[in-house]
């Protein structure tokens, strides 16, 4: 894979807020603001490295129906990046179809706050409906879209990463991510659940999977600052919460750059 991408191959990164790195600065300063990229996400880190030349439009809050369409006015849609010449593509897509990632962790930070911490109100309101709908809608969007991208990029290597850990295991960190104890292993259950759905549909489409389940455990967002690769909602360093930070967008480079062999 390395000869396809240094002298100046074709590299287009897609995605949304986790490829972007919003909250990370410095922003970049090609991108549409409300996009909020950064000049410090992983897209930007493997050109560095390789050579690539990098096109990158990555944007926060990006869903898998924005590859088609345009997420805003005036903001094409992803797939329009892609044409023969491509030879890498990049990705994390999946986390804001129908609300259910982000938005379960909005609801249960609620949930929990009401509940002062105690007991799993979350899971006890909306049980596996959350998993349920990923597994019924977002895992064929993602299929769908990794399709779309091979159509358009025939030639290059496609690339979906998952999603760093968020939380714990168990216990958490209730001052800096306020969910329920009992919420903890309810959220990290959704979180392996919306992962497991991206290596399935990589599986299924011939793409690559870049896992972060090893590599990220023990750098949620309940560790300290040096140590975390997400940002948490009290406490953290940056103004977009329950997102990479600059550590964890290297080291989302840095294993998708040897997973896809890119390592000098």
């Amino acid at each position: 894979m390395r000869g396809a991408l240094v002298d100046g191959g074709r590299y287009v990164a897609l995605g949304d807020s986790y490829s972007a790195a919003s909250g990370v600065l410095p922003p970049d300063p090609t991108a549409p603001p409300q996009c909020l990229r950064s000049t410090l996400n992983y897209p930007h880190l493997i050109a560095e490295r390789t050579g690539a030349r990098l096109v990158d439009v990555t944007c926060g809050g990006a869903e898998t129906g924005d590859y088609a369409e345009g997420q805003y006015p005036g903001v094409a849609p992803q797939l329009d990046a892609l044409n023969r010449r491509t030879r890498l593509v990049t990705m994390t897509i999946g986390g804001n179809d129908s609300g259910v990632f982000i938005g379960s962790i909005l609801s249960c930070g609620a949930l929990g706050v009401l509940s002062l911490g105690q007991g799993s109100p979350c899971k006890d309101q909306f049980g596996s409906s959350y998993e349920d709908t990923i597994r019924d809608t977002t895992y064929p969007a993602i299929v769908k879209v990794l399709r779309q991208v091979a159509r358009r990029a025939p030639r290059a290597e496609v690339a979906i990463l998952g999603y760093p850990w968020i939380l714990p295991r168990t216990g958490g960190c209730f001052d800096q991510m306020p969910v329920a104890e009992g919420d903890v292993p309810y959220l990290r259950s959704l979180q392996a659940t919306l992962n497991d759905a991206v290596r399935r549909a990589a599986a299924a489409t011939g793409s690559t999977y870049v896992n972060l389940n090893r590599v990220s455990e023990g750098h949620d967002a309940c560790q300290e600052a040096g140590v975390r690769w997400i940002e948490p909602v009290l406490q953290g360093t940056n103004p977009v919460i329950v997102h990479p930070n600059a550590i964890g967008e290297a080291r989302m480079a840095a294993r998708a750059m040897r997973v896809l062999d890119l390592v000098p």
